[in-house]
């Protein structure tokens, strides 16, 4: 269970939140629990998650190690600040970023070379669903964003269904649409890597994942779990997201 906090929380305030959700996770098992944070927040979140069961990652980074890209964060720079985890093709950055399923792969391997966990993204926008090419979207951008890796990355990675309408909008897909499109992609996995590796493959929802939802959403037996935005931000609300899992 992953929270992504966006472009949300000072570092005084990402301390605060540890404070209160660490000891409301005291109790989950069996849950692999992240938050993934601001570039200038990780630090403060590493060092105040040290005492709880929730890892770090970020929210995007760079395909090479060092050079002169202003701005850019690599992947060796977050491992050596405590980071473990890093969201991948995130259809925010897509939308608004030029990211790309070329660039999506050449960061996962990047970040998959350091010894992060890359949660790779992948979704369709709201007209190609309602042009009935879903599948032939999700397709594509497995095809050129995850395909690329051998069998061994593909075993170190997590795999996050984030419809683009979905996305900060408040809707959310129903756990039947949701169930579809998880098992075409564990279809679509099975192609490329084999049954064993797609059924071990971890893959997430996401898309205004809240409480209120996330006990229909989780019942279904391709999604092993959640890409949470607004949700985590508030830490009773998330953590009882993650006991639901738990």
């Amino acid at each position: 269970m992953a929270g992504n906090w966006k472009m949300h929380k000072t570092a005084a305030e990402t301390t605060g939140f540890f404070q209160k959700a660490g000891p409301l996770c005291g109790q989950v098992t069996g849950v692999d629990v992240v938050i993934c944070a601001p570039f200038v927040d990780i630090p403060a979140a590493v060092d105040a998650a040290r005492s709880t069961l929730i890892e770090i990652g970020a929210q995007n980074v760079f395909w090479l190690n060092e050079g002169a890209y202003t701005g850019e964060v690599s992947a060796p720079m977050l491992t050596a600040i405590g980071c473990k985890w890093v969201i991948i093709g995130h259809s925010e950055r897509r939308q608004y970023f030029g990211e790309t399923d070329h660039t999506v792969l050449k960061k996962t391997i990047a970040a998959l070379a350091a010894g992060l966990k890359p949660i790779v993204c992948v979704g369709e926008r709201s007209e190609e669903r309602e042009a009935g090419r879903t599948e032939a979207v999700l397709a594509t951008q497995c095809e050129c964003g995850i395909a690329g890796l051998n069998a061994e990355q593909f075993g170190r990675i997590v795999i996050a269904y984030e419809p683009v309408w979905a996305i900060g909008t408040g809707k959310t897909a129903t756990p039947e649409m949701a169930a579809s499109v998880h098992g075409f992609l564990r279809g679509e996995m099975r192609k490329r890597f084999g049954a064993d590796a797609a059924a071990a493959c971890r893959m997430l929802y996401g898309g205004s994942v809240r409480p209120d939802n996330v006990k229909g959403l989780m019942a279904q037996p391709d999604i092993d779990g959640a890409l949470v935005g607004g949700a985590s931000l508030d830490p009773a609300s998330f953590v009882e997201i993650v006991n639901f899992a738990s």
